[in-house]
């Protein structure tokens, strides 16, 4: 696999190795050995999670603020811009975001550590989204923050459909005024 740090080195694209021909492809989508060695710790994944969205639809910026999550995110079918956004105030990248593209095609996987807010926007008529975790889902401690918040400048893509968000989505808070890591 082929491991590439983003502007802010600790999100990393990771690339599984993908063997195809005309009868269609195989990769290996996780090894713990690889994940660790690339990430340089041990991380136990202890929740597997799958969403279906439609084009527009828009999920995110979310956190837990305890019990947080680490996440290794793809998609299987479809395509989706990505995000994440340092949150964590004692880094020096602390309010900068990344984005990349994952698609069914280029097999792109995120890894979003914990102490980020992550989301992301549906680019493709729909997309099978699948993430694994590394706490359970905690909904006392979920945390958002607004998608569009002009203090984080997310250049998000155009699709041509105005961006569709949970009601919880639409409530959240402004990154100044947000709940975030030390």
């Amino acid at each position: 696999m082929k491991v590439t740090p983003t502007a802010i080195p600790d999100v990393l694209v990771i690339e599984p190795k993908v063997f195809g021909d005309a009868r269609g492809f195989f990769y290996e989508s996780f090894n713990g050995r690889a994940f660790d060695e690339a990430v340089g710790r041990h991380v136990d994944f202890v929740q597997d999670n799958h969403s279906r969205s439609v084009k527009g639809v828009l999920r995110g910026l979310h956190y837990q603020i305890q019990q947080p999550q680490g996440k290794l995110v793809r998609v299987v079918r479809g395509a989706v811009f990505d995000v994440a956004v340092d949150i964590r105030r004692s880094s020096p990248t602390f309010g900068q975001w990344v984005g990349v593209e994952l698609t069914e095609e280029n097999h792109k996987q995120l890894w979003v550590p914990e102490g980020f807010a992550h989301g992301f926007l549906v680019v493709s008529d729909s997309a099978d989204f699948l993430y694994k975790t590394t706490n359970y889902y905690a909904p006392t401690h979920e945390r958002a923050i607004l998608w569009n918040d002009p203090a984080l400048g997310i250049r998000w893509p155009e699709t041509g459909v105005a961006p569709q968000l949970s009601a919880k989505d639409r409530q959240a808070s402004m990154l100044e005024g947000a709940e975030l890591f030390p």
